[in-house]
Order: C-alpha cells, then sequence, then structure tokens
C-alpha cells in the first residue's frame, strides 16, 4: 500500500520569518567581512594568539618580531590591520607601543554566522 505524501504548506511567512530576521545588515556583513580580511593573514593569527597568551594580555611590539620571524616594520604593519580591524588595542608609553587583544570583536565574528 503506498503512502501518502502530505501536501506541502503554502504558508511562507512562518517557513521564511526565522531566516530573514538572522540576516546580517549590510553595516554588520561590512564590519564582519573586515575583521576575516584581517584574521586571513597567518601571520595576525598568530600575533593575537602571542598576545592573547602573554602573561598579562598584553604584549610589546619588541616581544613580537622574534616569535614570528619579522622585522619590526612589518610586524607593525602587521599589527596596523589588527588595530583598524578592531582586533586589537595600542598603547604608546615611551618609544614602545603595547597590544591587546579585543575578545568582543572576536566572539562577535565567531558567532556572525551562526545566528
Amino acid at each position: 500500500m503506498p503512502t501518502s505524501v502530505p501536501p506541502l504548506r503554502n504558508d511562507t511567512a512562518s517557513c521564511c520569518a526565522s531566516a530573514e530576521s538572522a540576516v546580517l545588515t549590510a553595516e554588520q556583513a561590512d564590519a564582519i567581512a573586515r575583521t576575516f580580511k584581517a584574521l586571513g593573514d597567518p601571520t595576525r593569527v598568530r600575533l593575537l594568539s602571542l598576545i592573547a597568551a602573554s602573561r598579562d594580555g598584553e604584549a610589546c611590539i619588541c616581544d613580537l618580531t622574534e616569535p614570528v620571524g619579522l622585522s619590526q616594520p612589518t610586524v607593525s604593519h602587521h599589527m596596523k590591520l589588527l588595530v583598524d580591524a578592531g582586533l586589537a588595542t595600542r598603547e604608546q608609553r615611551g618609544r614602545w607601543a603595547y597590544f591587546r587583544v579585543v575578545t568582543d570583536a572576536l566572539d562577535t565574528a565567531a558567532h556572525a554566522l551562526r545566528r
């Protein structure tokens, strides 16, 4: 005896309402894309990891060059991109710059597509 297939629902409002309410706005998508673009380089990901793992949750630019094997100007360039993307903060102390990870920005990026 063939089984009957239930009729398709014609109630698109209930089907699509939850999907549309979770869609990012253009501004949100732009901000998240900047974050992902900054994280698209393995050196920048390592730099954030080094800072996050540091004893005080901050790191001087002078402590970041050797672990990634790059010159100070190159590391400064990578850190500028991370700061501009909102993933790190920079504080000048004398001649040295100190950086901290902005964990809220990482959390926002991680949860942006799982709404």
